[in-house]
């Protein structure tokens, strides 16, 4: 009888078919992803390991959450890179992104940016801010400066619009304080 084949054969199959449902194997590391983090949760928390290496230079992505990229990638944004101001003064080694749909003209974006910074340069772009009507705040040890509340066009459920933080040798900037929470930029 020659049926050893055909139910070899069948036994073959059958664990191939169990193999197929198993969990797939990790992916292997891209090596063109060396440097970069692991998203943090949906909730926006983030770990040590969340935020990006120091020694890389800040683009539209690295300074973000990368779950956050990912995000605004899946809305098909891209971002469009820009100096970064602070207020009037131009600040060359930052980098300020508009995240939107860079395929038609529309308000509705989403900013981040984040510069490095001298002291004497923070105390006269904050004392200009002020002058225009911008809003110190203080909030456990972190300073911020965020636009007059009677001309903010697009604000976070706090009421607050376009904030600036400080912090030792760095600014960053979003079109909400709310949004600040999600620059993960290095910031030492």
């Amino acid at each position: 009888m020659t049926r050893w084949p055909v139910a070899t054969a069948a036994l073959a199959l059958a664990a191939l078919a169990l193999t197929a449902c198993a969990a797939p194997a990790p992916a292997p590391a891209d090596p063109g992803s060396a440097g970069q983090t692991p998203a943090p949760a949906p909730d926006g928390s983030a770990t040590p390991s969340d935020t990006p290496v120091p020694d890389a230079e800040p683009t539209c992505e690295t300074i973000l959450s990368p779950y956050v990229v990912a995000e605004l990638r899946a809305l098909n944004w891209t971002p469009r890179e820009d100096p970064f101001m602070l207020g009037g003064t131009p600040l060359p080694d930052g980098i300020q992104c508009v995240w939107g749909d860079q395929t038609m003209a529309s308000d509705h974006v989403q900013i981040y940016g984040w510069a490095p910074v001298d002291e004497a340069t923070v105390a006269k772009a904050q004392a200009a801010l002020e002058a225009e009507g911008w809003v110190p705040l203080e909030e456990e040890g972190v300073v911020y400066l965020t636009e007059n509340p009677d001309f903010v066009v697009m604000a976070d459920s706090e009421g607050y619009g376009m904030t600036y933080e400080f912090g030792d040798g760095w600014v960053a900037v979003s079109d909400t304080k709310q949004g600040l929470e999600v620059i993960q930029w290095p910031v030492g």
